[in-house]
């Protein structure tokens, strides 16, 4: 088939190279002229596994092409899909400019027909507004076309083994041909493709990422009880999934989520539950729970070295909001940083691929950029880690001892392993478990003092 992406971001330069490997001939549209010149000269945009490797193959083999022309794009296109971002507005919903900005230049460039496909992220109802706004700018009134929505289910730093292996798809549209097409674009897929109204697609999206926004703020409330009672957050949580009802994944016990999607989608679709007239407590509870998490971690550090932190060091390791991509938006991690900055810390960081990305966020002053873990360590007076990336999991702790001030671990992500880095004489502060006894304080009188200290805070 003949498909064309609107977007080179995540969701568009992705689906383009995989739905080309599945033999389709797709053109990639973005208006980032600079963008587009990369992705054509063989380097990616965005860092994503695999990625490369499957848009130069396809590219290659005449199946994947890019342009800045949405006209020509579309030209021969049988499936359009929307790939533009839809960034959390100053009121909580969904930023849709670009979305609407494209149904428009859709509605000038349309010749013949085509399905004009969502897999933006998008409020319940905006693609009957997306069929509407093309209609009004239609060149040629008696072109004919529809629209479905197609949302994706994608995971940064496995987006392309998830495109290319969904464990769902989902199509929702008021149209049967609409329907029948996009069923046959998915019919090699053996997991299987739910087809539904619209507005149930749009919907699907946004529910599960706040099923699974909550069910991370939920381990990360069980890790509080754990700390003050002395249970272990990561054993509770394997035993939780050991249920297959519940599952082991999201269960991990952090400094709470972060990202171009959940952050977006929770506050989206509160905003759409206050818009309908119900007040949504537990998804303001999820979010809620995820800002204070963050805040209690850096309660420990604080109340471990003082409110003020001048003239201490920190070796930070992780800048990406989460592990195998170089993606900083709403990163748990720059904003942990932004605030050790502004008590005075001073910050060595290493991450192995969002240091661009974060230089151009937290710039220069008060850090330095390290091009490894142990590099980062240097003369510091703890470790903080703040991302789960692999290699954080194998850290040499003898090399990290001798490089620290002091055996000092802040580890945000449960990252390693308590028993080992304890046994090492390792002062180790993780998330849902209990820090053993700190500067002769017994841990009874150590929690009973961070409760105390919570409340007044």
């Amino acid at each position: 088939m003949n498909l064309a992406f609107i977007g080179t971001g995540y969701v568009g330069l992705v689906g383009a190279a995989v739905f080309s490997g599945w033999g389709n001939k797709v053109v990639g549209i973005d208006i980032d002229k600079k963008k587009v010149e990369m992705i054509k000269a063989g380097r990616m945009p965005i860092y994503e596994p695999g990625l490369s490797e499957v848009v130069l193959r396809n590219t290659k083999e005449n199946r994947l092409s890019f342009t800045t022309s949405l006209a020509k794009g579309i030209e021969d296109a049988e499936i359009v899909f929307i790939c533009v971002g839809t960034p959390q507005g100053v009121t909580g919903a969904a930023d849709l400019s670009s979305v609407w900005k494209v149904a428009k230049e859709i509605g000038r460039n349309i010749r013949s027909y085509k399905v004009i496909v969502t897999k933006s992220t998008v409020p319940v109802g905006t693609n009957e507004s997306v069929k509407e706004i093309i209609r009004e700018n239609l060149t040629n009134k008696n072109v004919k076309f529809d629209v479905a929505s197609n949302p994706e289910f994608l995971r940064e730093g496995y987006s392309v083994e998830d495109m290319q292996n969904p464990d769902r798809t989902v199509v929702g549209s008021d149209s049967i041909k609409a329907l029948r097409i996009m069923k046959k674009l998915y019919s090699h897929l053996e997991t299987p493709v739910l087809t539904c109204d619209i507005r149930s697609s749009e919907m699907i999206k946004y529910a599960s990422n706040a099923f699974l926004a909550a069910k991370i703020s939920f381990i990360n409330e069980i890790g509080q009880i754990c700390e003050r009672a002395g249970a272990d957050v990561s054993v509770v949580a394997e035993g939780m999934g050991l249920d297959d009802r519940i599952g082991p994944r999201f269960l991990r016990a952090g400094i709470g989520y972060g990202g171009s999607c959940f952050p977006k989608d929770v506050s989206a679709l509160y905003k759409t539950s206050s818009d309908q007239d119900y007040d949504f407590k537990l998804l303001r509870g999820v979010m809620e729970v995820n800002e204070r998490q963050r805040d209690h971690f850096l309660f420990k550090i604080s109340r471990h070295f003082g409110e003020n932190l001048d003239g201490k060091k920190f070796g930070v390791l992780g800048l990406a909001f989460k592990e195998n991509t170089d993606d900083i938006r709403d990163s748990v991690a720059i904003k942990v940083i932004r605030s050790l900055r502004g008590m005075g810390a001073y910050i060595r960081a290493y991450d192995p691929q969002a240091t661009e990305n974060a230089k151009k966020e937290l710039g220069e002053t008060g850090i330095r950029y390290c091009k490894s873990a142990s590099s980062a360590l240097k003369d510091c007076d703890a470790l903080v880690i703040l991302t789960e990336w692999k290699e954080f999991e194998f850290l040499d702790l003898n090399l990290a001892k001798k490089l620290l001030k002091k055996p000092v671990i802040f580890d945000g992500r449960n990252v390693l392993n308590r028993k080992e880095v304890e046994s090492m004489g390792f002062m180790y502060f993780a998330v849902g478990k209990r820090t053993k006894a700190v500067r002769g304080i017994d841990d009874r009188t150590l929690q009973a003092s961070a409760i105390l200290s919570n409340g007044k805070r």
